[in-house]
């Protein structure tokens, strides 16, 4: 029992040397940190330009500009610089003048000394001294959307109407250089499988390359078309010759060609002989021909497609 007791107490004592002994040990590591931040160091950063109050109609191109500094300060200055993103604040309304495509800034150390920094800061050096920021007026513009899915139908079914997007077309703000050159915008590729629903799928617009100088209304559209049930039908419709010669008799056979039409099931009742007109040109034939050729010249915008089944039709003249 004596010996167990005798332990701890021996134990007790070490751990409470080992503690002081951490505690002076964190206090001279404490003493030689802030005695190493309390001196002055030189040393160059780069600065990142924020740019502010920029006229209304001008967009500036150049977004990675920024100078290299070098300054000289207490290390607890330094501290804010390595730990922050430091930016150099270039006002176009003051700090800046124009030349010819761009915006000159040039001021002075002592100038930045006073407007950037403070006391505690001495500014050594700028690299460069002049910096250069070229422009391009805004320019407004609206441009069509084009659709590049493949949209396939489940079999029996297809759109009743036509595929579009919305919005169809895009307002494109920026430089007049950068904005005159597009005229259209694509949807992205996207190919949509067995479809038999109505369509309402989103797709992304391909946006240029230098799209972070170019302001977009959107850069989404959605593909929208209503879709239904579609029936095959067929009807038989009269032939009509034209320009056959002059003082001539003109036998031909078939008198009617059928013709086949793909139509939604809530339009097919609507569709009738009347919407279709099937011709033959007497034009388009060859001095030895003893045929014509049928061509569909009239059908109704219901239907999806239409086509005549029967590509001759025979004749003879008589006088």
């Amino acid at each position: 029992m004596f010996n167990k007791i005798r332990s701890k107490i021996l134990s007790s004592i070490k751990n409470k040397r080992i503690n002081v002994f951490l505690v002076f040990l964190l206090s001279a590591f404490v003493i030689l940190i802030i005695s190493k931040l309390s001196k002055s160091y030189t040393d160059t950063i780069p600065f990142a330009i924020r740019k502010v109050n920029i006229p209304q109609e001008y967009v500036i191109l150049d977004d990675s500009v920024s100078m290299n500094i070098t300054l000289k300060t207490h290390g607890f200055r330094w501290l804010k610089y390595y730990f922050s993103d430091p930016k150099l604040t270039v006002d176009f309304t003051n700090d800046v003048h124009q030349e010819k495509g761009v915006f000159v800034y040039n001021k002075t150390k002592s100038f930045l000394k006073n407007t950037q920094f403070d006391k505690e800061v001495e500014l050594l050096n700028l690299a460069p001294e002049r910096i250069t920021f070229r422009y391009g007026v805004n320019l407004v513009k609206k441009v069509p959307v084009r659709i590049k899915a493949d949209v396939n139908y489940s079999l029996g079914y297809n759109a009743s109407t036509s595929l579009v997007v919305e919005p169809d077309s895009v307002v494109v703000v920026g430089a007049d250089i950068l904005v005159s050159k597009i005229n259209y915008l694509e949807t992205e590729s996207k190919q949509i499988n067995d479809v038999r629903l109505n369509i309402d799928e989103p797709l992304q617009l391909n946006l240029p390359e230098n799209k972070s100088d170019i302001d977009f209304s959107t850069s989404t559209v959605r593909l929208k078309a209503t879709v239904e049930k579609f029936t095959e039908g067929t009807l038989k419709i009269p032939v009509r010759i034209i320009n056959a010669p002059k003082n001539s008799v003109i036998k031909f056979f078939p008198k009617e060609v059928s013709v086949s039409y793909y139509v939604s099931l809530s339009d097919f009742e609507q569709i009738s002989k009347k919407d279709f007109e099937v011709i033959c040109d007497f034009n388009d034939t060859s001095e030895d021909q003893t045929f014509l050729i049928p061509e569909l010249i009239k059908a109704p915008k219901l239907a999806k497609y239409s086509k005549i089944n029967q590509q001759r039709v025979e004749f003879i003249i008589s006088k």
